[in-house]
């Protein structure tokens, strides 16, 4: 996915000034495509730049306004080409996994205090998906629209479940070698 991609499918859910989408995206694209308010204007003037989204006209000119966008015709094309053409699944590139891979050659040190923190992490954020669920998704959303984003948050719900699972199993297993009493920690909350 691109950030050009994200911006439009944003804009075309709802017209939204730089702010507003930075905001956005912390809240909800955020979670599986990250961008920084510089990226998010950089990109913003891209697209206007490439006839895919414009400024819309303000109801009041006054200096330091915030411009809303919306997507054009050419934008929504532009989306639509990209959403129809296939991609290949990207290979994985997680640093905690190359750091564990390090930790076989140079040793443990710090591994397991690292591991029970992103265990934390991963819990907090499922448990932060899982309430999305509830909220949002309650029985009887069947428009396509609805079953869609719910499959984007159930993939981040099986993600941070595999997470949680595997960095327990992980601590659990690893307790004895990395010179600290992990596995108890770790077993300390319910799997989910």
């Amino acid at each position: 996915m691109s950030l050009p991609h994200a911006i439009l499918t944003a804009l075309l859910e709802k017209p939204s000034s730089g702010l507003e989408l930075t905001r956005r995206f912390d809240l909800s694209i955020g979670y599986f495509w990250s961008a920084t308010h510089q990226q998010i204007y950089r990109e913003l003037g891209k697209l206007e730049r490439a006839g895919l989204i414009r400024a819309l006209p303000s109801e009041q000119a006054t200096r330091g306004q915030k411009k809303r966008y919306e997507v054009l015709p050419g934008g929504r094309a532009e989306l639509s080409r990209w959403t129809a053409e296939g991609q290949d699944p990207r290979p994985m590139r997680d640093a905690l996994l190359l750091r564990l891979r390090a930790a076989a050659v140079v040793g443990t040190d710090g591994i397991g205090a690292d591991l029970r923190r992103h265990l934390e992490l991963h819990r907090d954020r499922l448990a932060e998906y899982e309430e999305i669920e509830r909220r949002d998704f309650p029985p009887g959303l069947d428009a396509v629209e609805d079953r869609l984003r719910h499959a984007v948050l159930r993939a981040g719900i099986d993600l941070e479940t595999f997470w949680t699972r595997w960095l327990t199993r992980t601590l659990t297993e690893l307790s004895g070698d990395l010179g600290e009493d992990t596995g108890d920690r770790a077993e300390g909350r319910a799997e989910p």
